[in-house]
């Protein structure tokens, strides 16, 4: 489970009592609370003890003497030590041994050491309790069944403190009075539960994965598609898995609680898995759906990235999309989708995937989404309050209008992607495509992003004309061009965007809060040559990475990567020193654009000495595909 999010699901177990009304109260200005190790037994000893403390500053095994003043009960570990005192001797002052440990008592007399504890303070001794008079002895004194901490008293548990519980790991509350699961140590990703740690380890642990788009617990999802373009064969849904370390893994696809698929991927490979098409996410777009189980679940022992294909091979209509490992989802997105085409009454959408049980989406229209085929818990107006349980999948379609800028936010991590059934881009031109996209986290979201156009084909000296949306994360943004481009400046709010018409530009826009790039591909009869829509999302330069490796279907006519970096660095492709670059204006950036080979396997290797930002993409008659070639998912503060 990704802990970055908050709540983590709560395992409430009772507080058993701590004694009476007088050990239960706290006096929030003394006493700190302290680490006590839950479970210990209680003292069984008959015989009690008393902390002596006097103006002496004798350390342990010294001796004070001619003590005359009272004897106070002091916190463990004051500068003054503690000294064992037998329960016969005098409180009137003798020679007594110091010696380490804490230890309480009380006495009468005068005084010219510490004064006593202040009443109400909470002292622990194990799991003993003593709540102070005042007036250097106890009121109250409780054996605590769990843990006692200091200031606070009897507790479930210390905060903070994490245990295994089978494959859970328990975190104690702030509280102390209850254990949240905070993560769940999967065998199947080869992760275990370390019980000196109170953590999972493996390499497909949270703590070893890090943030990015490499990872082990993926949810494939089957969208929308034309109907003609979804039945196999010869049009298969597929995912391409990416096994970039030099071990082998072991690929697990489920569905609810059957068992799909397993296949082991080579070490520095890529393995293309076919899965069955789930109908009632693309078949049918009469109405919003709900689908149980809707999403499959696709587990590795060890990390891997994973991309899907909706379908792989096609003559007509396909797109293709990067997934999100589990541990980098959140709960606040932003939609990029395109504009419902009634021509043929084909819809945008959006779809929602859960990893848990229990999770409430909220769905917030954007001025465009709110025409929307009521279903699934979500309204007409595009409004909706929708629970959700692990692989479940919500996909919401348009009735007219635009689904761009709605947002969605969850009380649980989840997966959205957005795109459409089959559209033109533009509208008038020929011919419709599918198109998809996984939207990234808000939280990954930035302030800058380069966007460069692909390539013509066959003629790839010439650049294919594209269209852009620059998407508002909130409201009263703000945008500059570098070089400037001839759209509106300011966002007024969450969820507007603008659109750059029919452009082969290249630039950088910046803005004043956080954006969502989305670029579209023009139609074939546009006459930038081969190929249909397909769609990208944009990667900010803040989640570029050095390395990476790709798939490229060979049954494409062409494929491509283009590169951005900062000017001078250099590039590898398979290899071999990309060249080509050019400069974008006066961003201190540059890109380039480069055909991979099809006479291999379609895997792919790209190696910068600087951070780099990829597109991959393959074009055929009337068809294409467009996606990020990775990524990192660092949060990225506003």
């Amino acid at each position: 489970m990704n802990c970055r999010f908050a709540p983590c699901a709560s395992l409430v177990l009772l507080l058993a009592a701590c004694g009476d009304d007088g050990v239960a109260g706290t006096d929030s200005s003394t006493g700190t609370p302290g680490s006590s190790s839950g479970g210990s037994a209680p003292s069984t000893s008959d015989t009690p003890t008393t902390t002596v403390t006097s103006a002496s500053t004798s350390g342990p095994g010294e001796t004070t003497s001619g003590s005359t003043g009272q004897v106070s009960a002091t916190e463990p570990g004051t500068a003054t030590g503690s000294t064992s005192v037998d329960p016969s001797a005098s409180d009137t002052g003798s020679s007594t041994s110091v010696g380490p440990g804490s230890t309480s008592g009380s006495s009468t007399g005068g005084s010219t050491g510490d004064p006593p504890c202040p009443d109400g303070t909470i002292l622990c001794e194990g799991n003993n309790v003593k709540t102070c008079d005042g007036m250097g002895g106890f009121k109250d004194e409780a054996v605590c069944p769990d843990v006692c901490i200091d200031g606070v008293g009897c507790k479930l548990c210390v905060p903070g403190e994490a245990e295994c519980m089978g494959d859970n790991v328990l975190v104690c509350n702030d509280n102390g009075d209850a254990k949240d699961i905070v993560d769940t140590c999967d065998g199947i990703q080869g992760v275990t539960c370390n019980p000196d740690q109170g953590a999972c380890e493996g390499a497909c642990s949270t703590a070893a994965l890090g943030l990015s788009y490499i990872g082990c617990d993926y949810y494939p999802t089957v969208l929308q598609q034309h109907d003609g373009y979804n039945t196999n064969p010869p049009h298969e849904y597929a995912v391409a898995v990416s096994n970039t370390s030099n071990v082998a893994a072991m690929i697990t696809v489920t569905r609810g609680p059957n068992m799909v698929v397993q296949q082991m991927v080579a070490a520095n490979s890529v393995q293309l898995i076919t899965l069955p098409w789930v109908n009632e996410l693309t078949k049918s777009d009469a109405a919003s759906v709900l689908v149980k189980d809707g999403a499959y679940r696709l587990r590795s022992n060890n990390p891997v990235t994973v991309y899907q294909y909706n379908p792989i091979k096609a003559t007509t209509t396909n797109d293709a999309s990067v997934l999100l490992p589990v541990n980098t989802w959140t709960g606040n997105y932003l939609v990029a989708s395109w504009d419902f085409w009634a021509s043929f009454n084909y819809p945008g959408f959006y779809a929602v995937v859960a990893h848990s049980d229990g999770t409430k989406v909220t769905i917030t229209p954007s001025a465009t989404g709110n025409k929307v085929r009521a279903g699934g818990g979500v309204a007409a107006d595009g409004n909706g309050v929708i629970m959700l349980d692990d692989g479940d999948v919500l996909e919401v379609v348009n009735s007219a209008a635009d689904l761009t800028g709605t947002i969605i936010t969850a009380d649980k991590p989840v997966q959205v992607f957005g795109g459409h059934e089959c559209t033109n881009v533009p509208l008038n031109v020929t011919a419709c495509d599918h198109l998809e996209e996984s939207m990234f986290p808000i939280e990954t979201l930035a302030k800058e992003y380069l966007v460069v156009p692909p390539v013509q084909v066959p003629n790839d000296q010439l650049e294919k004309a594209q269209m852009v949306r620059i998407i508002a994360s909130e409201a009263n943004t703000t945008l500059v061009f570098d070089p400037d481009q001839p759209v509106a400046k300011n966002l007024a709010k969450a969820g507007d965007f603008v659109q750059i018409a029919t452009t082969t530009a290249k630039f950088l826009v910046t803005a004043d809060k956080k954006i969502m790039v989305a670029q579209y591909m023009v139609g074939q009869d546009g006459g930038y040559g081969t190929s249909d829509p397909a769609m990208l999302l944009a990667v900010n330069p803040l989640q570029w990475r050095k390395s990476y490796l790709v798939h490229a279907p060979t049954s494409w006519i062409a494929n491509y990567v283009d590169l951005m970096a900062k000017t001078g660095t250099t590039v590898t492709v398979d290899g071999v020193n990309a060249g080509g670059w050019k400069v974008i204006g006066n961003t201190g950036y540059s890109y380039t654009h480069v055909k991979l080979s099809n006479n291999g396997n379609g895997n792919h290797s790209i190696v910068g000495d600087g951070s780099v930002g990829v597109g991959v993409y393959g074009v055929q008659n009337y068809g294409s595909y467009w996606y990020p070639g990775g990524l990192d998912l660092d949060v990225i503060p506003q």
